[in-house]
């Protein structure tokens, strides 16, 4: 098994969630538009998703400790999984232009409105089916907020399809410590298909045999 990173957990920590709030905002309707990917989930009101998906910069340091932990170069290939609106292959580019930067979701939305310079190396895209691309095709898989989002038959697909088209790998997922960080993981997310604990995740990545790297984000209580 890989190694526990910490890339993204505190970003994750600086939000400020209303759990309970959005629990009593008619969540399954809310839950019915998120799951469309759509302009609402995206950029529409805050009850649907992200509540404007813009770029403010924040990935710039993760791209820099991810190109120094996974020894990426000129020429180095990535591909990220669920790519959204494309900013973490945009920082990565930035710092290495020669980067080879590919990306796909299930977005047609998220991909319209990445990056102009970006458009032509994403692709629409579910993470669940066999990747259009050859055996260790990519130095480095990513895979950020997005496997938890789908069902476990499907996502074992997923992971499996990361372990084989990538030399390495590191995906970020949903988790939870305890009974109340539970609670709120399930006050508050949207598109949440598959909730497992950090030893049920090291377990199931047994059961698939994914091998890469990982890190765990939590719906901590906030005072």
């Amino acid at each position: 098994m890989g190694k526990l990173q910490n890339f993204i957990c505190g970003i994750h920590a600086a939000t400020n969630n209303d759990y309970l709030g959005r629990m009593l905002d008619r969540k399954p309707e809310c839950m019915e538009v998120a799951r469309r990917f759509d302009r609402e989930y995206w950029d529409g009101d805050r009850r649907y998703g992200y509540g404007g998906y813009r770029y403010d910069g924040r990935w710039k340091a993760v791209a820099e400790r991810l190109i120094d932990v996974y020894e990426l170069k000129s020429g180095s290939k990535v591909l990220d999984v669920g790519c959204g609106k494309a900013h973490l292959l945009y920082e990565l580019s930035k710092i290495l232009p020669s980067l080879e930067c590919v990306g796909f979701d299930i977005s047609e939305y998220a991909l319209q409105n990445a990056p102009e310079e970006f458009k032509g190396q994403l692709l629409k895209f579910p993470a669940e089916c066999t990747y259009p691309f050859e055996d260790k095709a990519f130095d480095l898989v990513l895979s950020l907020a997005t496997l938890h989002n789908l069902k476990t038959f499907d996502l074992a697909k997923a992971l499996q399809e990361i372990q084989r088209v990538g030399k390495q790998a590191y995906v970020m997922l949903d988790s939870y410590r305890n009974p109340a960080e539970l609670f709120n993981l399930q006050c508050w997310t949207l598109t949440l298909e598959t909730a497992f604990d950090p030893n049920e995740w090291r377990w199931f990545f047994d059961i698939v045999g994914y091998s890469g790297d990982y890190e765990f984000i939590f719906s901590v209580i906030q005072i």
